[in-house]
């Protein structure tokens, strides 16, 4: 059953952003191996190299007096901007869309003398999109026979006629462009400003936007500088590990609680594993921290201006090993001298920060939690990695089939999502189920063949459209996690299920086969008197409430638990789709369960639920698993639309005791 979000006013603007640097990041990150060949190769053959090759380093001459072409500026010129088309353009409409999108590209690298690396990422995803929409004008309309044909010369000549504009009006457009930001750059420099970017880009980091403003501007202005000058101080504004391990040292030395116990492993993985992402709850939970990330992040920067360091090629992930790798030869004490700088500032402002403040992040961090719900506009658990789970899966789905399929989402489908991946996957073997198959992938190229989707809480509603069938768990911690343990008894849950289903399924065939509606409902998941057919509510509160009252009347859960169900709501909709809604409790609620329990309201004419319109409320209370049976059931119903439509005409209870009596067996 689909997931239908609802985009909620206050944090579209922020999803648009995260959305754009998304796709550029996805056209980028697959291939990072090519910029670290090239940039290996550059450190080691140009002339300024470690061992300077002229064939190879694309300097002198031969022994012909003809100039030495070498591989460092065909790749840089051709290789890199038609891979970043390609992929550019087969995200948007397969290979195709990649085929038509690298033509295109050939045509603004032809037109210039700069790196088209900007000009790829517009023609790489405007090839594939307008091939896309013209093959749209003639599908279904070409004769049997005439396909590939068709196919193979609308590409050709699509793809020629991109590559014309290209070069003849797109290429020139773009060289504006990038020459116009490298001298905004260069006067940032020269002026001593460039340590100001980090007020921006600092807090970009934190809140998942940086993709846009690191992959769709500095990497590309980065990679032409490095080529002319050996080196780029672009590469560094945003992957200094440097702020980042500062706080993390802040809260192992002047932390208290799971703050200061979980800070080490954390800062382990910051800085030798390069996932930056392992420290953003830090200064979440306490957004004033920024100041350090910021101070930090312009003392990196200065150094760097300062010495006249540099990174040859991107530093991806974060990593000290990663910076190392791809620093110039003449940058080293530099690079290094940043990254120390950088880590002690953010270390000193860290520590007073803490130091002086009552809440150092022992405690429940409700108050810590609520300032950054306020911030971010929205329900979160961002504390639950440190103090344990405030709210359980946002499922969204109900999965009916068993768990054999799961991914680690996240912005590059690297890094965090693959220490994810890997934590999960040891989880589920230890617990005897080795062939569930555990993987990371950036949400770009996200299809809706998963049965499990785990992604940061602030990358959950851009995943959720791409995986619409899938039952997602938003985490704010990929390091340790509590929804781990959800998803492995999930697994268990689910494939148990599966195989224990021929049992019952015998025993239907025999004397129980027709059980009577009343039979039914005498197992006590279902009771006659928890089936409303002309429900009294007018909106989805008071529903949430006349549901919850159901359950509460046959002593199935206490009063919290109803409280519970409107907290989940408002943590992420419980609307699943087909009129339904199915409103229960959050992780913390089940000790209010007193035992199983399921409550059907009808409402005829339609209520509003979040903007869509809901015409059957199934209140839900589950004690262990046996809620994820329980709504296993229901979803088999609402995914048969003749079921559906029989609900929606019953006149008797017992008409609806009849399809959901499954419920209790």
């Amino acid at each position: 059953m689909a997931t239908e979000t609802v985009a909620k006013p206050r944090t579209s603007a922020r999803v648009g952003v995260q959305k754009f640097g998304t796709f550029l990041s996805g056209m980028i990150m697959p291939n990072i191996g090519a910029f670290i060949a090239w940039g290996l190769i550059t450190a080691l053959f140009i002339e300024k190299g470690w061992i300077p090759v002229a064939a190879l380093g694309g300097f002198g001459t031969d022994a012909e007096g003809v100039p030495n072409v070498g591989i460092v500026g065909p790749m840089v010129t051709y290789l890199l901007p038609i891979l970043i088309a390609y992929t550019g353009g087969r995200m948007v409409y397969d290979v195709r869309g990649g085929v038509v999108g690298a033509i295109a590209t050939m045509g603004v690298i032809a037109g210039t003398d700069s790196p088209m690396f900007i000009g790829a990422m517009i023609m790489g995803p405007l090839g594939g999109w307008t091939m896309k929409k013209i093959d749209a004008i003639w599908d279904g309309k070409i004769r049997p026979g005439f396909e590939m044909l068709v196919n193979n010369f609308s590409a050709g000549i699509w793809g020629a006629a991109l590559a014309l504009g290209g070069f003849y009006g797109l290429s020139y457009v773009v060289k504006i462009f990038t020459d116009g930001a490298g001298n905004v750059v260069q006067f940032l420099v020269n002026n001593g400003l460039l340590p100001l970017t980090s007020i921006f880009i600092e807090p970009a980091k934190v809140l998942f936007l940086n993709n846009a403003i690191n992959h769709g501007v500095l990497t590309p202005l980065g990679i032409q500088q490095s080529l002319d000058q050996g080196k780029s101080i672009l590469f560094l504004l945003e992957a200094n590990p440097g702020p980042g391990f500062g706080i993390l040292l802040a809260y192992m030395f002047f932390g208290r609680g799971a703050a200061k116990a979980s800070a080490p492993g954390a800062a382990i993985i910051h800085f030798l594993g390069g996932i930056h992402e392992i420290y953003f709850p830090y200064v979440l939970m306490k957004p004033i921290l920024i100041l350090a990330a910021i101070g930090g992040g312009m003392t990196g920067i200065a150094t760097l201006a300062i010495t006249n360091s540099g990174l040859v090629a991107p530093a991806a992930p974060g990593s000290i090993i990663a910076v190392l790798a791809q620093t110039a030869r003449d940058s080293y004490v530099g690079v290094i001298l940043a990254v120390v700088l950088a880590t002690a500032v953010s270390f000193l402002i860290a520590a007073v920060i803490l130091r002086t403040s009552k809440d150092k992040g022992d405690d429940d961090l409700s108050a810590a939690t609520s300032r950054m719900e306020a911030m971010k506009g929205k329900k979160s658990s961002v504390s639950s990695a440190l103090v344990g789970d405030r709210a359980g899966a946002q499922t969204g789905t109900v999965l009916t089939r068993p768990v054999q399929n799961i991914v680690f989402a996240c912005d590059a489908g690297m890094g965090s999502s693959a220490m994810g991946a890997s934590v999960l996957r040891n989880k589920i073997k230890a617990a005897g189920f080795p062939d569930i198959k555990v993987t990371n992938s950036a949400i770009a190229n996200l299809n809706d063949s998963y049965d499990v989707v785990v992604t940061h809480e602030d990358l959950t509603e851009r995943a959720q459209p791409r995986t619409s069938s899938a039952v997602h768990y938003s985490v704010d911690n990929f390091m340790n996690s509590p929804r781990y343990d959800e998803i492995v008894e999930l697994v268990r849950s689910s494939n148990s299920e599966t195989a224990a289903a021929v049992a019952p399924e015998a025993a239907a065939h025999g004397a129980h086969a027709a059980e009577p509606a009343a039979a039914v409902e005498g197992k006590g998941v279902l009771l006659r008197e928890s089936v409303i057919l002309n429900g009294t509510s007018r909106d989805r509160d008071a529903a949430i409430d006349e549901a919850g009252k159901l359950l509460l009347d046959r002593g199935a859960v206490d009063v919290s638990y109803v409280h519970a169900m409107h907290e989940r709501e408002e943590s992420v909709s419980t609307y699943m789709g087909s009129f339904l809604a199915i409103p229960h409790g959050t992780n913390d609620a089940k000790e209010h369960i007193n035992h199983s329990a399921v409550s059907i309201i009808r409402y005829p004419e339609g209520i509003d639920w979040g903007g869509k319109q809901v015409k059957f409320v199934v209140g839900v209370a589950g004690i262990n698993n046996e809620h994820l049976h329980i709504l296993s059931s229901i979803a088999k119903i609402f995914t048969n639309k003749a079921q559906v439509a029989q609900l929606e005409e019953a006149t008797t209870v017992d008409e609806v005791l009849e399809l959901f009596g499954k419920v209790n067996s």
